[in-house]
C-alpha cells in the first residue's frame, strides 16, 4: 500500500529530525529509521491501530514521544501528522477526521 506525508506531516517530520540531529549526532537517523518502521507496521495492519477520530489512526513511534497520525483512502496511506506526545493535542484537531 502507497503511502503519502502530506505537507503538514511532511514538515513536522523535516523538523523533528533536524531536532534530534542538533540534540545528537545520529540520532535524526535513527527517529527517520523508527518513522519507517512504523509506516511498514502500518502497511502490514493498516486497521490495527487505535483510532483518535472516526477516520485517522495513530501509531506509536518506539523510543520516541512521537506518533504518525493516518488515515486509509482506498489504496493509500495518508500521513496527517508526525505528532509529538507532549504537544497540546489541538494542535492536530484540524487534521483528525
Amino acid at each position: 500500500m502507497r503511502v503519502r506525508f502530506l505537507s503538514p506531516a511532511s514538515y513536522e517530520l523535516d523538523e523533528a529530525i533536524r531536532y534530534y540531529n542538533h540534540e545528537m549526532t545520529g540520532l535524526g537517523v535513527r527517529f527517520f529509521q523508527e518513522v519507517e518502521k512504523a509506516i511498514v507496521r502500518i502497511q502490514l495492519y493498516p486497521e490495527g491501530w487505535t483510532k483518535v477520530g472516526t477516520q485517522t489512526r495513530r501509531c506509536l513511534l518506539k523510543g520516541f514521544p512521537y506518533a504518525l497520525l493516518y488515515t486509509v483512502e482506498d489504496d493509500e496511506i495518508l500521513v496527517q501528522a508526525v505528532a509529538h506526545l507532549h504537544r497540546d493535542p489541538q494542535h492536530y484537531k484540524g487534521r483528525i477526521q
